[in-house]
Formats: C-alpha cells, structure tokens, sequence
C-alpha cells in the first residue's frame, strides 16, 4: 500500500446530491487503498458544460475560480468523480498552457497578481487509480471476489473526448479491465461501450435520450453483460432512471442494473460505504434476473 498518497478533491454538485452513493463508496475505495483524498476548503459549481465559445471567457469563470482554490490551498493534482466536472475543468485548464492563451484575459479581469500559474492536474478518479495504484493492490484487498459476475464497463464520451481530453483510447477504452479484473468479474467489452448516453440531452429531449439508452443496454445484453459499470452521474441518470421509459416501449428488453464501478470495488472489498439503495444484491450471480 502507498504511503502518503494525497490528492485533492473537487466533487461538484452532483456528487453531494443524486450520487452520493458514488461519493461514498470512492472514497471507501480511496481510504483502503491508502489514498487521502482531502476535499477542497472552498468549491463551486464546475459551470457544468465547458463552452466553445472562444471570445467569450466568462463562461470558464466558475473553473477557473476553482483551480486557483486548489493552488491556494497547495494542491499540485485534484481529483473528480464526475466526468462532465472532469471535462470541464481540464479543458479549462489546459487553456492556460494552450498557445491561443486567453486566460491573460481572465487573471487580468480577476485582478490576480501573478495569477493562476495553470500547473493543477487534473485526474478523474478513474485515471488516478491507473497512475497510482496497481490491480494487484485492489486484487489484496477483495474480500468478496465477484465470481465472474458479467461486468460491461461503459465510459460514455466525457472521459474520451475530445482526443486531447482523453484518459484513454477514445476508441477502444479498457482502463476499467484491469481493475474490475482484479475483483474477480468477468469484464465484458461491448461496441457502444463509448457512445454518448444522451447526456443533458435528458432535460429537453428525454424521449430520445431513452432511445439511446435502448441501443446501450441492449449491445451490453447481446453480449452477455449482467450489469454496466458507469464512472459518470449522468451515465448513470440515463441508462438508470429512464429505463421505465426505455422498457414501456420495448418490453422485450430485461432491466439492466447500473453500478457505479467504485460501488463494485467496495462490496467486493466488503467496505462499509453509505448508501441509500444497495447496488449489487447480496445473491447477485451470473445470468441472474437484473434489478428493477
């Protein structure tokens, strides 16, 4: 286990709100992994949706306002459980470091002396466990392996694109194999394992949304998923809270559970994580009728 290991932690919105459950069970992951993870004195609002607009800066605002928090504080890296906060954040960022720098424009209309230096890192939680941690380390401490259990990771498209933005092969992503390897599961790889789940889409346009999630979970079946493990609050909003709709017009298709991956890796620690509804049942086993 690595000693001294601490990371900051921007959990936005979502992640004190509809997925705590994420929350929770990551950082009981995190603690068993001798990870500190030490959440921000002074958070926002990530501003949700990064902007293209690129005359307009006002909109990177709430970023930016946390990133100079982090380097107050003295955070060299901050980690995020949300993929929209991690696409948001490390995108505005990297405006800092980026040769069409506008962000002279944002220190000057903040009247920061020097300003924000643009050197924080930005991890989602997904990637720090790939820099810093070994499958070998979560492989230690499972205490319930899950028994080939059929698990299809789904990454959605905040975590691959763009390309520069990336934590993996936007193409062909695997950086959840190992660990969920590690634990035991059978790791099902499927085609629309990278699709966007419909994202904020689900507002206006929930309707079609449903369909994408139709088209998700059924490539996730085909295959021979029992579950899919999400790293993302609106993935799972998607694929989870809309299959009611998705079901009412295709009643053919079995109810898929959808996990957060870090829920995974605390039942199969047999971490004690608050949670409101218990993700994986206790007689889950391959082939199993899915949750409602």
């Amino acid at each position: 286990m690595p000693e001294g290991l601490r990371v900051g932690y921007f959990p936005g919105c979502t992640l004190k709100t509809d997925a705590r459950d994420f929350e929770s069970s990551a950082l009981a992951v995190a603690g068993a992994l001798g990870i500190e993870v030490a959440e921000l004195g002074r958070w926002n609002c990530c501003g949700t949706v990064y902007s293209l607009d690129a005359v307009n800066l006002m909109p990177r605002l709430a970023s930016v306002h946390n990133l100079i928090r982090a380097e107050e504080e003295g955070f060299s890296e901050i980690m995020t459980l949300c993929s929209m906060c991690y696409n948001t954040l490390k995108r505005t960022n990297n405006l800092f470091t980026s040769k069409n720098n506008g962000l002279a424009a944002i220190n000057d209309f903040l009247c920061l002396k020097p300003g924000y230096s643009g050197r924080v890192k930005i991890y989602h939680f997904l990637e720090f466990l790939r820099e810093k941690i070994k499958p070998e380390q979560v492989k230690d401490l499972v205490v319930r392996p899950l028994d080939s259990l059929a698990v299809a990771p789904y990454y959605g498209c905040l975590l691959l694109r763009p390309k520069e933005m990336a934590i993996d092969d936007p193409e062909k992503p695997e950086i959840l194999t190992p660990f969920l390897s590690a634990l035991g599961a059978k790791v099902i790889d499927f085609p629309l394992n990278n699709e966007c789940c419909g994202a904020y889409q689900t507002a206006m346009h929930p309707e079609a949304v449903a369909r994408r999630a139709c088209r998700i979970i059924s490539s996730a079946q085909s295959e021979g998923a029992d579950m899919i493990a999400v790293s993302c609050p609106l993935c799972h909003y998607n694929l989870s809270a809309l299959q009611g709709m998705v079901r009412s017009t295709h009643p053919g298709l079995k109810a898929m559970p959808i996990v957060y991956f870090t829920e995974i890796m605390a039942q199969a620690m047999e971490l004690d994580y608050k949670t409101e509804v218990e993700a994986i049942p206790r007689d889950a086993e391959p082939g199993r009728e899915a949750v409602k």
